[in-house]
């Protein structure tokens, strides 16, 4: 089939997925509105280790860490009191970090080097659609200069004032927050660890919140809470802006690299996938930073999005797994709205019960670690997991019920989770040796006509595999299914690709 996919938005979410369609041999026409892209502005910062790996199987992943600061510490401050140290683990030499700071403008231009070489991928911008049509066999869509474009599908990942989310006539109900956020770049060198700090009511934005991260070049990121009828125009002109920089970085010379104001709202769309057109990133749902969710689970979707379509293209996967891209990435944005949703009750609290139970915890944090547990800063993004997928072969029930619920508690691999990334009998990893089909896990000879990895012995034990246990992973590294004994791989394989 030479007929392409539609990609609509040239952001991070649409070039990851044009570019893990073009990984399955699938061609697109990316449609981007805009002429030029933006050089400045970080915008969303912090990609996740996991994250990472999607990039990876495109191109992209070293090179945005390479280009990015790894942190592996936090500090949560609450007035004059560090509260709060947050410690993660370091990963060793050849494996993603937890995090990655680098700037979204970076990590589009690093996508976007990759799409100008792929030949499967036929950038059109300056093309805004004005108009969208899908019949039984395909999806047409035209723009305001009269372009048409034909397509088996349609990736709609064109932002928060998605067009086509507007065509399709799809509500975006949610909340938008009264106070606003003025998020500044500066250039200054300081002495400080590359790790992420948050001030919680210091005397210099009282009664708000100030988030510092460090990003590349000796920039870094300054988010202030400021209330609804701030003005950045007054603020430059009047010094406000030089003396909240100075509050941080203190006498050093600095440069103000970008400055925006920011009102952060939570929305999403009522379903994901409408006929043939699947919405992704920012044009199905919003949500606020606090916790690297927006961008990260964006580029998520864009890969559930392609190797679901280019399976039905090329014939291994049935037409039904269509619909469970909203099952599963429309369970995802639901888990990330509650996330940042509680997070946001915290920090911008809109009932007098919330401010009182923020002014509690903060003030018991100083003496109390019970309190300091219950700040809310940001509950950092993790993958979403699909327990309840029909794509997904049953756990045992013995086994499900010793699935932690507590937020961010190591999930033990089970179907639905996203594999470890387990060491191979030849000393490779597993993450980097899943093709863009079903992958068997297996030490035994297998009959099935599908690229099999064997693993090393500690990898059987992980995932409570006998000698001659099957796993089924997705082209997305996700868990399928965990045959102990290689029993039914055929009837978890018809599941796993629409067939069951």
């Amino acid at each position: 089939m030479t007929e392409p996919v539609l990609v609509v938005g040239a952001g991070p979410v649409g070039m990851t997925a044009a570019l893990h369609l073009a990984r399955h041999g699938v061609p697109s026409v990316l449609l981007e509105a805009a002429a030029t892209r933006s050089a400045v502005g970080s915008r969303s910062i912090c990609v996740q280790g996991d994250v990472l790996d999607i990039l990876d199987r495109v191109g992209a992943g070293w090179p945005v860490v390479a280009a990015g600061v790894t942190w592996y510490s936090g500090r949560i401050h609450y007035r004059e009191h560090e509260v709060v140290r947050l410690a993660l683990p370091e990963t060793p030499p050849g494996r993603f970090p937890a995090f990655v700071n680098t700037p979204q403008t970076v990590v589009e231009r690093i996508l976007a080097d990759l799409v100008a070489a792929s030949p499967l991928i036929d950038l059109r911008v300056g093309r805004r659609v004005t108009g969208l049509t899908q019949d039984e066999a395909g999806v047409t869509a035209t723009t305001e200069n009269g372009m048409t474009a034909r397509g088996t599908h349609c990736i709609a990942a064109d932002g928060a004032h998605s067009t086509v989310r507007g065509l399709l006539g799809l509500p975006f109900d949610g909340t938008s927050y009264d106070d606003k956020f003025l998020i500044t770049d500066i250039r200054a060198e300081l002495d400080r660890a590359p790790e992420r700090r948050f001030y919680f009511d210091p005397e210099w934005n009282p009664g708000r919140q100030v988030l510092l991260h460090p990003q590349p070049d000796s920039v870094w990121r300054i988010d202030w809470q400021v209330p609804e009828d701030f003005d950045l125009a007054a603020e430059r002109a009047g010094g406000g802006l030089d003396r909240r920089v100075r509050h941080v970085v203190g006498e050093v010379d600095y440069e103000v690299v970008w400055a925006s104001v920011y009102r952060f709202h939570q929305r999403r769309v009522p379903r994901m996938t409408v006929g043939r057109v699947l919405l992704a990133g920012d044009a199905a749902h919003v949500m606020s930073p606090f916790g690297a969710r927006g961008m990260n689970s964006g580029i998520a979707d864009a890969e559930n999005a392609a190797w679901k379509i280019a399976a039905i293209r090329t014939g291994w996967g049935a037409p039904t797994l269509l619909s469970t891209y909203d099952t599963e990435r429309g369970a995802a944005a639901a888990e990330n709205l509650r996330v940042t949703g509680k997070t946001m009750r915290f920090l911008v609290p809109a009932t007098p019960e919330d401010h009182a139970r923020r002014v509690d915890v903060l003030t018991r944090s100083v003496h109390d670690p019970q309190a300091r547990a219950q700040i809310d800063s940001g509950r950092l993004a993790e993958p979403f997991w699909y327990l309840d997928s029909p794509l997904t072969t049953p756990a045992p029930a013995e086994a499900l019920a010793r699935f932690p619920t507590a937020p961010g508690a190591p999930r033990p691999p089970v179907p639905g989770v996203l594999c470890p990334d387990l060491p191979l009998a030849d000393g490779r990893r597993l993450r980097p040796a899943l093709g863009p089909r079903l992958t068997l896990l297996t030490a035994a000879t297998t009959p099935h006509d599908w690229p099999h990895v064997e693993p090393a012995p500690s990898a059987l034990t992980t995932l409570g595999m006998g000698p001659e246990g099957v796993a089924v992973l997705r082209p997305d590294g996700y868990l399928a299914a965990i045959l102990p004994d290689g029993k039914g791989v055929a009837e978890a394989i018809a599941r796993t690709t629409g067939h069951h």
